[in-house]
């Protein structure tokens, strides 16, 4: 019978914690065992879980989600890793709905889910614009892909290992380039049978400060992967839309000119809306049109930081600041 290790990665998550557990704790298939790794969290974390009957490994000092799952991996045993986020609460049929995926095709190494429509803890309509940007973006890509997001992913033992360590040097984007090892030597599969409601950042500032940091790697690691012959991983935005974000800002300028030039951003701005219709039809049927417009301006500005973080993280791979991503 295959053995399931759930691990859970864990920095000041009180707030969530036990959710996360609880959700564990009811699945219809137990995990063999559950091991939450407490990245040094100073508001009880690791005690929270420890009541709750988890085993908790304690690292001594901060050292981010990456080295977190590194420890976990080396702590637990089981055949099959299942990496859960401890702000993340599986329906009940998940781990049971990972295992049926991994179990029924030897050659799938890795499955990930995808977050419920309703967030885990409402905290505001900012909440509400990640969760179904996330929501629309994974399952648009539903099947087979080229990338993982680690915070609901099964992952078979071997396949971990063959692909080596997550990189502790990176704490954004460090599902980006482990999937870039990962897609070569197994398939992987997104599947929306492995739901968990996620709560997310309900404060603007503080989302586009992780867009920002997000943002600054994507070219220099794209760069690397590429060299490697890895395959492209699934988008989060169109491209199409990236494209006329980024035009309408180059053509800002124009409005100095003359104000009625200023008519050529707005149009791209027009265009970055329709970059991407079904989206917009999908916020609509689930928040209604006010929401949609309050989703689209919040989309627009994340996408400003997006284009404007992508410029200057490609200056990374000048001469001099490349070695670091080879």
């Amino acid at each position: 019978m295959t053995t399931v290790s759930l691990i859970v990665p864990c920095y000041n998550a009180a707030k969530t914690l036990r959710l996360c557990l609880e959700a564990v704790l009811a699945q219809t298939r137990l995990p063999d065992e559950i091991v939450v790794v407490d990245d040094a969290s100073t508001d009880g974390s690791a005690e929270l879980a420890e009541k709750l009957g988890c085993r908790v490994v304690r690292m001594p000092v901060n050292r981010g989600v990456s080295a977190a799952r590194n420890t976990g991996a080396d702590a637990t045993t089981g055949d099959v890793i299942f990496y859960l986020d401890s702000d993340v609460a599986l329906r009940p049929d998940a781990v049971a709905n990972a295992l049926a995926i991994l179990d029924g095709d030897p050659d799938v190494g890795c499955v990930h889910g995808v977050y419920d429509t309703e967030p885990l803890i409402d905290d505001g309509p900012a909440e509400w614009y990640r969760i179904l940007h996330a929501v629309h973006w994974r399952r648009r890509h539903l099947g087979e892909v080229n990338s993982v997001v680690f915070a609901l992913a099964a992952i078979r033992r071997d396949v971990l290992l063959g692909a080596g360590r997550f990189d502790e040097s990176l704490r954004d984007c460090e599902d980006v380039e482990y999937s870039s090892r990962l897609a070569v030597r197994s398939r992987i599969v997104l599947t929306d049978t492995v739901v968990g409601r996620h709560d997310d950042g309900s404060d603007l500032l503080p989302i586009l400060g992780e867009q920002w940091r997000r943002a600054l790697p994507l070219i220099p690691l794209a760069l690397a992967t590429s060299r490697r012959g890895a395959a492209k991983p699934e988008h989060a935005n169109r491209p199409t839309g990236i494209l006329a974000c980024a035009l309408a800002l180059a053509c800002l300028p124009l409005g100095l000119l003359s104000p009625a030039l200023l008519a050529v951003p707005a149009a791209l701005v027009a265009g970055f809306v329709l970059a991407d219709v079904e989206l917009v039809r999908f916020v609509h049927g689930r928040r209604g049109p006010a929401f949609t417009a309050y989703f689209m301006g919040v989309h627009l500005a994340v996408h400003v930081v997006l284009v404007t973080g992508l410029a200057v993280g490609s200056l990374r791979v000048l001469p001099g600041l490349r070695k670091r991503y080879a």
